[in-house]
């Protein structure tokens, strides 16, 4: 089985890549990635290969699937304030991008398995989120997420493409970038605890998240390609915990051993306020997944935090 992984050189991707090249049942691996959020370091080691190049480009994503039993579509253009300085690009690459790499699966009816967000839900205030409730997206960036997974089941029931659409919750873990605008906040707060700055919480610190191990993401998208996992909803990529950030803080000063000092800053356009997934969906589909919980999930993250050069 050949998977080609989109934004394989992320975060996510390269942690999925990873997983997918441990796979007997895997052959070749390849990640398709700009590197605009990308690092082909996160690939060091692996027997991955790394195709440098846009998802809009439709000759090179045509080229690039052309061997694919299994698409991973994760590239996009992350970030809700990243969104709201460029509404335009987030839906080009999120929607537009997704498009493209639907046709090029569709005339050989390759099995895609890609990634929506939590996001989608926006100012609904029921929790558990559960797939049955209506999406009212408050950032273009949720927006365009929204259009990804639309698409996907759209190809799905218009052309029978086997298909399966993920909203992701708040994935954390290692590889995930940090020092910059629209870090998240796992990574945000390691990195500014580390260099003995203080943590910014937008707003009160009591929004609620539910984080999820990058580890435990990967495995179930590597499952549900080799399984060949398709469904006509979206399905959310979380297990029902509920953090808030401030509580988040806290674990993370005991995990780091430091004292930590947090700052207080406005709210921040476009951010939900409390997120937490039903995950009765996800159990139907994977009934042996156990999720990293979440101190063992942020012990391995500041482990391998510790371990770059910059932390030294």
């Amino acid at each position: 089985m050949n998977v080609v992984v989109t934004g394989g050189a992320g975060f996510i991707g390269s942690n999925l890549c990873r997983e997918l090249a441990s796979r007997s049942t895997v052959g070749k691996v390849v990640a398709l990635d700009d590197l605009s959020t990308g690092f082909a370091a996160n690939l060091a080691g692996t027997d991955v290969e790394l195709v440098e190049g846009s998802i809009l480009d439709r000759e090179l994503v045509e080229d690039v699937l052309a061997d694919a039993d299994a698409v991973v579509h994760l590239a996009a253009r992350p970030s809700v304030p990243r969104s709201l300085a460029d509404p335009f690009a987030s839906h080009e690459v999120n929607a537009t991008g997704t498009v493209r790499i639907l046709e090029a699966c569709r005339r050989r009816r390759t099995h895609v398995v890609a990634a929506s967000s939590s996001s989608v839900y926006g100012s609904v205030t029921a929790l558990p989120k559960h797939e049955d409730l209506p999406t009212r997206p408050l950032s273009p960036y949720a927006a365009s997420k929204l259009a990804t997974e639309a698409y996907v089941l759209a190809y799905g029931t218009a052309f029978g493409l086997p298909a399966l659409a993920f909203r992701f919750f708040n994935v954390y873990g290692p590889r995930q970038s940090a020092g910059h605008a629209y870090a998240a906040v796992v990574p945000a707060f390691i990195d500014a605890a580390l260099r003995g700055r203080p943590l910014t919480v937008f707003g009160d610190g009591h929004q609620t998240r539910d984080f999820t191990y990058v580890g435990t993401v990967a495995r179930v998208l590597a499952d549900a390609v080799v399984r060949k996992v398709t469904h006509a909803s979206p399905v959310n990529l979380a297990f029902g915990t509920r953090v808030s950030v401030l509580e988040l803080a806290h674990r993370l000063a005991k995990t780091l051993e430091l004292a930590v000092e947090i700052r207080h800053e406005a709210p921040r356009r476009g951010d939900v306020r409390d997120s937490q997934a039903d995950d009765a969906a996800l159990r139907g589909l994977f009934m042996r997944l156990e999720a990293v919980p979440l101190e063992e999930g942020l012990a391995e993250t500041v482990e391998w935090f510790r371990s770059l050069p910059a932390y030294a």
